[in-house]
């Protein structure tokens, strides 16, 4: 289908709820550690021309100092910025009226950064609102009409076009590009070794156990998963990341097999010299060699304030590099490419239809190029067991991506969250993907360190089990106006 004849929808309402979520293990990325979460849980009401309405929901975490990282702002306030992205979103799609599922997202789009702009909402937060309600009214235009999520991507339901946003797509395929997509049956998990988590079990007190039958050590996880993959945090300390990396490569090549890894710099590092000379260092460690060889790309070293200020390439050359929390706008990949940079992340909190036009950029650049040196990748560890995490994978398994950043099962126990109905109903709706130990909850099904993915292909977008919403309770309002930074003398990190 083209822009024109893809189906028009109207959103009608948005019911916003959130939940806690206890970490059963302390996760640092960046500037912080988190032992707690809440996630944001949304169902969304659309009307179609013919008089029937459909609802379909999302599900993401709210998270402090990922989406921005200003210091100024306490994580209680990260979380408000959240909320208020999600308010201007909704306020500019229900006052579009008719238009397509794309056309909701696409001819808004510079209004809503522009009013999170106005908010001192930076772009990734400004995204996060049309994020969650895009997937949250494909699920129900796919309810409505029976189509699951591959099959209204490969047909264009939605009506993804080439506009004024991504000149650099002018010419391109793009409606054969979306038929030519093919779900894989499954996709194997990148399993994220945070700043903290113990390697091995010297690394924990007896008291710091959690002893729940699930694995807490890296060392505990090789052996548990049997995964392939996995991505390694750095922390901007050349000398402490060295020693961690020797450690964590003891472990690896030791259980791990015929390993491949990603280095994740979560813009800990100030400019390329000197991530470039944690690589350099790197190479000429003998007890890294075989890690070494295994690095497939690193993700976002640079700090995004500089990160596309200079050009990569004296790295880039050595090794490839990909954007992340840099990846605020639709133009930032084309930019970053200009640099050095050859790939970025998908993330479903960044959108879908980002991650879908980047994907459409990499295959037109390497047709162009005549060789796969372009690239995405799937990253995102906040993605919890039920629709969050289900919706993410059927979006990545799409796209041809063929392992994925996945630990919302490792630092969370599967779905404990939530309640024995609402996880009882997920397990009978996608057997392949959860499992059952005893009396536990439901966690997912790793097996060889895989996920199956078939029953992903249901009608609407990859949800099939019901979520109990009784259980939940209403977000809180936002601001309605620019936050106070509850911090103004700590600036920017």
């Amino acid at each position: 289908m083209t822009m024109n004849e893809a189906p028009k929808l109207r959103l009608e309402s948005v019911e916003r709820y959130e939940r806690d979520v206890v970490l059963r293990l302390p996760f640092r990325f960046g500037v912080i550690t988190v032992t707690r979460s809440t996630q944001a849980v949304i169902r969304a009401r659309i009307a179609l021309p013919d008089g029937r309405t459909a609802t379909g929901v999302a599900a993401e975490s709210l998270g402090a100092k990922w989406f921005d990282k200003n210091l100024a702002y306490s994580d209680a306030q990260n979380l408000d910025q959240l909320r208020q992205a999600l308010d201007v979103a909704v306020g500019l799609y229900r006052a579009r009226g008719w238009s397509t599922a794309f056309g909701l997202y696409a001819d808004t789009y510079r209004e809503q950064l522009a009013r999170g702009a106005a908010l001192d909402l930076v772009p990734l937060v400004a995204s996060y609102g049309p994020a969650l309600l895009d997937r949250a009214i494909l699920d129900a235009l796919g309810r409505a009409q029976g189509w699951s999520f591959a099959e209204m991507i490969r047909r264009n339901v939605p009506g993804i076009a080439v506009t004024e946003l991504t000149p650099d797509l002018a010419g391109f395929n793009l409606d054969a590009f979306l038929a030519g997509l093919v779900p894989g049956p499954t996709i194997d998990v990148r399993h994220t070794v945070g700043l903290v988590d113990p390697i091995v079990a010297a690394d924990q007190k007896p008291d710091e156990r959690v002893n729940d039958g699930l694995p807490e050590t890296l060392e505990e996880v090789v052996r548990h998963y049997r995964g392939r993959y996995y991505k390694l945090k750095v922390g901007g300390d050349v000398r402490a990341d060295l020693d961690r990396l020797s450690r964590i490569a003891a472990v690896l090549d030791r259980n791990a097999g015929d390993y491949r890894a990603t280095l994740d710099g979560n813009e800990q590092y100030d400019d390329v010299e000197g991530i470039g000379e944690l690589w350099r260092r790197m190479e000429e460690a003998p007890a890294l060699r075989r890690l070494v060889s295994s690095i497939l790309f690193i993700e976002q070293p640079i700090k995004r304030a500089v990160a596309l200020s200079r050009p990569v390439e004296s790295l880039a050359r050595r090794i490839p590099l990909i954007i992340d929390e840099s990846d605020g706008e639709l133009a930032t990949f084309p930019a970053a490419l200009g640099l050095g940079y050859a790939g970025v992340s998908s993330k479903n909190c960044k959108g879908l239809y980002k991650s879908i036009l980047n994907a459409a950029r990499v295959a037109k650049l390497n047709a162009e190029a005549g060789t796969a040196r372009y690239f995405m990748s799937a990253e995102d560890l906040t993605t919890l067991a039920g629709i969050s995490v289900q919706q993410d994978l059927a979006l990545v398994s799409l796209l041809g991506l063929t392992h994925v950043e996945r630990n919302g099962h490792h630092f969370v126990d599967g779905m404990s969250f939530a309640p024995e109905t609402e996880q009882a109903s997920f397990a009978a709706a996608h057997p392949d993907l959860y499992a059952r130990s005893g009396s536990g909850p439901i966690r997912l099904r790793i097996e060889s360190g895989a996920l199956r993915l078939g029953s992903l292909a249901c009608p609407g977008f990859a949800v099939a089990g019901e979520t109990d919403f009784t259980a939940l309770r209403r977000m809180p309002p936002a601001p309605a106006g620019r936050i106070v930074p509850a911090h103004p003398t700590a600036g920017k990190s």
